[in-house]
C-alpha cells in the first residue's frame, strides 16, 4: 500500500486545527481533539497521522470486501 501524501495542517489562533488534502479541507479539529492530534503528529509520521485522523487511510474497497462470499458469516 502506498504511503499517504498531500496532507497538510495549520493551527489557527483559537487552537483549531484544519487538516487539508490537496486543496480540500479534510477535517477540522477543535479543543481536546486538536491537542491530541498535535501531540501525535509531533511524535510520529505526520502524513500517516493525518491520513488516519481524516479517515483517508481506507481505499474504498472495504464495502466490496464485506459482501464477498468468504466474508459473509
Amino acid at each position: 500500500m502506498p504511503r499517504p501524501h498531500g496532507f497538510s495542517f495549520r493551527q489557527r489562533a483559537d487552537g483549531t486545527v484544519v487538516i487539508t488534502h490537496g486543496a480540500h479541507t479534510a477535517a477540522v479539529l477543535r479543543g481536546d481533539r486538536a491537542q491530541r492530534f498535535l501531540a501525535e503528529a509531533e511524535r510520529g509520521d505526520a502524513q500517516l497521522v493525518m491520513a488516519r485522523w481524516t479517515g483517508n487511510y481506507r481505499r474504498g474497497n472495504e464495502r466490496t470486501a464485506r459482501t464477498h462470499a468468504r466474508n459473509r458469516g
